[in-house]
């Protein structure tokens, strides 16, 4: 009876340390993710490393720093990028890695976190008179006790690039517009874009508030899964209703700040129009990010920063967008 019992109990031993073994090789296995980023071993990449994998870039346009392209192929502008969505080839690179500010692209990040955060039919109530010490910044000019839906202020934020809207939308997502760009820098580092850094919601100057075309293309990407972001984007005009404080109905009746939707530049042939976002500062130049499809149903994104001024911001587009026909 004894010789069972220590048979049993020496088995059981072999079992509890043979199970501590396994437990901790398929530790190892889970959390060694850079061992495992170059295996063939496709059950563990989508089963175990499924959100890593994607984050390392394997279902986007990759280009490695060594190989970025050095020459200028586009004398006018800072950085130019061109990606097909469908096959993640890169088509242009210029700089794309090279440290600029974003103007007012920065408002795809937020419309980002709007999107994965709020109900577009929530109502906002306005915490306090939304102002800007630049006298030029795009405004709705919201005061403190209007009511407007978390819709409207995303046809601002996008279609006329009110700067208002985008502390408001911050606000009322995080709390606080500063918790609100911690919020944008941390979903930053999620999507790969570790050129960036935001310092507020809108996209006016600030030193310490820059990105570079290729973190663009990866927020720019993201905002691709949220269909909302394109049926705003894709409008030439918008027209809003909201409340001030008294109850009194306001309305605001926006064109796009995009010159292809408004008819002052034409796309290049074959190429189709499905949304984007533009930016101007002093000092940014000239900058617009864009979705386009060509005649094959394939989609591109493009981006390019820091264009000399508005007519050659759009003369470039047209001559990366032509890539597209090749």
């Amino acid at each position: 009876m004894k010789k069972k019992i220590i048979c049993i109990c020496m088995l059981w031993m072999l079992l509890v340390l043979s199970g501590c073994g396994a437990v901790k090789k398929a530790v190892n296995l889970s959390t060694s993710y850079e061992e495992h980023y170059e295996s063939s071993e496709e059950q563990l990449k989508d089963k175990v490393l499924t959100e890593r994998w994607q984050a390392k870039g394997v279902r986007l346009g990759v280009i490695a720093k060594e190989d970025a392209k050095k020459e200028v192929s586009y004398q006018n502008a800072k950085e130019a990028l061109l990606i097909n969505c469908d096959t993640n080839e890169v088509l242009v690179s210029q700089n794309v890695f090279d440290r600029t500010y974003p103007a007012s692209t920065t408002k795809i990040m937020t419309a980002l976190l709007v999107l994965e955060n709020l109900d577009l039919k929530e109502e906002v109530t306005i915490k306090h008179d939304i102002t800007f010490d630049d006298s030029a910044a795009v405004s709705m000019k919201l005061k403190k006790g209007d009511k407007i839906s978390v819709e409207s202020l995303l046809n601002a934020l996008i279609v006329m690039s009110a700067n208002d809207a985008a502390v408001a939308l911050a606000e009322e997502t995080a709390g606080s517009e500063a918790k609100f760009v911690n919020m944008m820098n941390e979903r930053a580092k999620e999507l790969g874009a570790t050129g960036t850094h935001f310092a507020n919601s809108h996209g006016l100057h600030e030193k310490n508030h820059y990105t570079t075309a290729y973190d663009l293309y990866l927020i720019f990407h993201e905002v691709t899964k949220h269909n909302e972001y394109f049926d705003i984007a894709s409008k030439a005009n918008s027209y809003i209703e909201y409340t001030d404080a008294s109850g009194q109905l306001k309305a605001y009746d926006m064109s796009s700040t995009d010159e292809y939707l408004t008819g002052e530049h034409a796309l290049p042939s074959k190429i189709s129009f499905v949304g984007g976002k533009t930016g101007t500062t002093t000092e940014a130049g000239a900058c617009l990010v864009l979705m386009t499809e060509n005649d094959k149903g394939e989609e591109y994104i493009s981006v390019v920063l820091k264009a000399d001024n508005h007519p050659i911001l759009y003369k470039t587009m047209n001559e990366v967008l032509s890539e597209e026909n090749k």
